[in-house]
């Protein structure tokens, strides 16, 4: 357990309960309001019954507080140092330059410390200093929602140039690589690898624009259901696995488990290779043209012999 448990949801929905009750006297909606923002569907049944009751002696009837400041939750040390390793990361200074420093603490680990398998060697760039000002212009365009015009190298020597609408950012753990999803007018959806731009600069808005690309098509939607056993820590692996996609696990019986993954159609090909990376552990139920899809990958691997 990385943080300690005094720093768990359910204090932190108490402290702005208390928070509250320093400024004014709280209200049972108010409790129930904080609760349900700040901690957990089942924290409803129990938090405001034992603050309201005053077996937390912590509010009065009347919604008021004995406390005379408001509750605060200082940084632990163990919590600067993880702060510390994260903030040694590349990829975190693509985000911002206010990152916190913590030198009175060691980091708690450092980036040679982590070994990845499997991953490509060609990663973004993540130093240089024309990579972080484009990317942190695209992060200000996905999040504000203006056109950018991109030059990037092309598949031949020459340059290719876009105007495009940005959606949103990926980021592929396997390529350590950025991906810019947006819209082009003539194009449509458009997928474009942050290290191939060589230029990028925020549009005017052109009339029309927006009119066209505001509401683009949304993309299919794939869920792929598979069946485990949890052996050699087989579920924990495939949640983690997919930790960035949309899933659900239900136990079936005893150590058997069903779970579904739903991710983008354009990502198939992607999922499928990592499905069929934990081989003989899980077995894909649905959707039959996925079945299918495992089915040719395993026979085109058969045909090439030994």
């Amino acid at each position: 357990m990385m943080f300690s448990e005094l720093y768990s949801a359910y204090y932190n929905a108490v402290a702005a309960i208390l928070k509250a009750a320093v400024d004014h006297p709280v209200t049972k909606s108010e409790i129930r309001s904080i609760v349900e923002e700040k901690a957990f569907g089942e924290s409803i049944l129990t938090i405001p019954a034992s603050l309201e009751e005053e077996r937390w002696p912590l509010l009065y009837t009347d919604g008021t507080t004995p406390l005379r400041h408001a509750p605060t939750l200082p940084m632990t040390t163990l919590e600067k140092r993880w702060l510390k390793a994260i903030a040694s990361d590349p990829r975190v200074r693509l985000f911002g330059d206010g990152l916190p420093d913590f030198p009175d603490v060691e980091p708690l680990y450092r980036q040679e410390d982590v070994i990845v398998f499997d991953l490509f060697a060609d990663g973004d760039p993540y130093g240089d200093a024309g990579y972080i000002e484009r990317f942190r212009l695209i992060l200000r365009a996905v999040r504000e929602k203006f056109p950018l015009r991109i030059e990037m190298k092309g598949r031949r020597a020459s340059p290719r140039k876009i105007e495009l609408l940005p959606d949103h950012l990926e980021y592929s753990e396997k390529d350590d690589k950025f991906r810019l999803i947006g819209y082009t007018r003539r194009y449509g959806r458009n997928t474009v690898n942050l290290a191939r731009i060589l230029t990028c600069e925020a549009m005017e808005t052109p009339e029309g624009f927006f009119r066209e690309n505001a509401e683009p098509v949304p993309e299919e939607q794939v869920t792929v259901v598979m069946e485990l056993t949890d052996r050699r820590n087989a579920l924990e692996r495939v949640l983690l696995h997919f930790a960035s996609y949309r899933k659900e696990a239900v136990r079936l019986d005893g150590d058997r488990y069903r779970v579904s993954v739903t991710f983008d159609r354009d990502e198939e090909a992607d999922i499928l290779i990592r499905v069929l990376s934990f081989g003989p552990m899980v077995r894909v139920t649905a959707p039959e043209s996925f079945i299918g899809l495992i089915r040719q990958k395993l026979i085109r691997q058969k045909s090439c012999g030994p």
